[in-house]
C-alpha cells in the first residue's frame, strides 16, 4: 500500500490520506472545493464548486500516476439534491467516461461545502 500526495489538490483536514494506492487502483478520499494554494473555499455556487473538486481529483490521480478518465467508481455528495442539475452539467465534462456512481444528499459536508466526491480509479 503507497499514500499518495500532493500540494495540488488540498491537504486532509483529518487523520486521513489523499489518497491511497493498492494494487492496481487508488482510492481517492472524499475532496471538497478547497483551493489547495489559498486553502479556501473559492465559491458559493454548486457549478465552481464541483468544478474544482474535479480539478482536485484530477490532481491526486495526476500524483498517483493515472488520470480521470480511468476512473472506476464515484461516490458524490451534495449538500441537497436541488443542486443535481447543475452538479451533472459540470460533473460530466470531467468524467466523460461514465464511471459508476452513487450521488446522495447528506445533512452536512465539512467546512460548509455544497459537493463532495471520492473515486476509485485504475492505475
Amino acid at each position: 500500500m503507497k499514500t499518495v500526495f500532493t500540494e495540488k489538490a488540498p491537504a486532509a483536514i483529518g487523520p486521513y490520506s489523499q489518497a491511497k494506492i493498492v494494487g492496481n487502483f487508488v482510492f481517492t478520499s472524499g475532496q471538497i472545493p478547497i483551493n489547495s494554494a489559498t486553502g479556501l473555499i473559492e465559491c458559493n455556487m454548486i457549478e465552481g464548486q464541483t468544478k474544482r473538486v474535479c480539478e482536485n481529483i484530477a490532481a491526486l490521480l495526476s500524483a498517483a500516476g493515472t488520470s480521470i478518465d480511468k476512473v472506476i467508481k464515484t461516490t458524490c455528495f451534495l449538500s441537497d439534491m436541488k443542486y443535481f442539475s447543475e452538479f451533472n452539467k459540470v460533473y460530466e465534462q470531467y468524467f466523460v467516461s461514465k464511471p459508476a456512481r452513487s450521488c446522495v444528499a447528506v445533512k452536512d459536508i465539512p467546512k460548509g461545502a455544497l459537493v463532495e466526491i471520492e473515486a476509485i480509479c485504475e492505475i
